[in-house]
């Protein structure tokens, strides 16, 4: 059986343009001429953030739910929809890091802390890179009351949970669906890379999700660079977002941070630039800007994303619904989907 053309050498590799690992003296030459210009630069300006509301949070579910998303810091976000709580890319430690005492430090609090989540029925893995598959939180969550969440994840993910002690898990490549309770999660191409050390380097997949409920249509795209998967994304689904049944994606949560410098990061983080060209392509009804002000992991301030998603996005004749950023522990409630 052949096998995909993003299945390589006992890997993987993205479907538009291979990622080349930059060298040990590209990340040294980087690393240099930040510490000699002061990057990245202190926020200017308190990132914002605010008290979950806890009371709409533990009471939206069942029949009665209202689909809505609340931002939790980085890629964490708690997506309610289709009678369903779903999570992305869980961090809750205090370091985005493989040990304790090192490592990008959390700069402000998770918006709802473990204890406070409703039950996680999925959680969501777009990758396995430190700041986005962190071991102490999916630990947390799969002895959550009530039994474990289904951990959805890239090909090759499964053994390291198992291994873990985590079993309740469905890995999937791209393209391929997971049902859970009425509610399908697909898979899809993102242009990024993984690895947990330094002998693992793309041999786990990465990818984004789109989520089919009926009362919301999610995209997470995960990490990504920026390529033509969003626009194929969009023609694959064209038929399940048919116009009667209420267009693209109701909410697609892309993100907007860690670009900086442009030479290092382009094949692998989109800037605002970019993620205004994913929101386009995917046809988003509205998007949500995420990745930014959590962890300081580039050059650019961690205040300055969003900055630069107003300007940006007034230069194209968007208003400001269709594309936001919320505060940390903000929910934004969403209008559910037409039938």
């Amino acid at each position: 059986m052949k096998l995909p053309p993003h299945h390589r050498n006992g890997g993987f590799q993205n479907n538009h343009g291979d990622f080349e690992p930059k060298s040990l003296a590209d990340v040294i030459r980087w690393r240099w001429n930040a510490s000699r210009r002061g990057l990245p630069p202190r926020p200017t300006e308190p990132i914002p953030t605010q008290p979950a509301d806890l009371g709409f949070i533990r009471a939206n579910h069942g029949a009665a739910q209202q689909p809505a998303v609340t931002w939790i810091g980085h890629a964490t976000v708690l997506a309610q929809l289709g009678g369903l709580n779903l999570l992305t890319d869980p961090v809750f430690s205090e370091r985005a890091s493989p040990l304790s005492f090192a490592g990008p430090k959390r700069e402000q609090p998770p918006g709802l802390t473990l204890a406070q989540l409703p039950h996680i029925d999925a959680v969501l893995v777009s990758h396995n890179h430190y700041d986005h598959l962190d071991l102490a939180s999916v630990r947390a969550l799969a002895h959550q009351p009530g039994g474990s969440p289904l951990f959805v994840a890239p090909l090759g993910l499964k053994a390291w949970f198992q291994a873990r002690g985590i079993e309740r898990v469905v890995e999937l490549d791209w393209w391929q669906a997971e049902r859970l309770a009425g509610v399908d999660i697909v898979l899809v191409p993102a242009q990024h890379w993984s690895a947990r050390g330094l002998n693992d380097r793309m041999k786990t997949l990465w990818g984004g999700f789109a989520v089919f409920a009926p009362d919301c249509q999610l995209f997470f795209a995960g990490d990504t660079g920026y390529s033509r998967d969003f626009a194929d994304i969009r023609e694959r689904f064209a038929e399940r977002q048919q116009p009667h049944q209420g267009g693209s994606f109701d909410i697609a949560l892309i993100p907007i941070g860690a670009y900086e410098p442009r030479w290092f990061m382009q094949s692998q983080h989109v800037n605002v630039e970019e993620a205004l060209k994913i929101h386009a392509d995917l046809g988003a009804k509205r998007s949500l800007g995420v990745h930014w002000g959590t962890f300081e992991l580039t050059d650019e301030a961690l205040d300055e994303p969003p900055r630069q998603l107003t300007r940006q996005r007034a230069d194209l004749g968007l208003c400001e619904d269709e594309f936001f950023t919320l505060a940390i522990g903000e929910t934004r409630r969403l209008p559910p989907r037409r039938v």
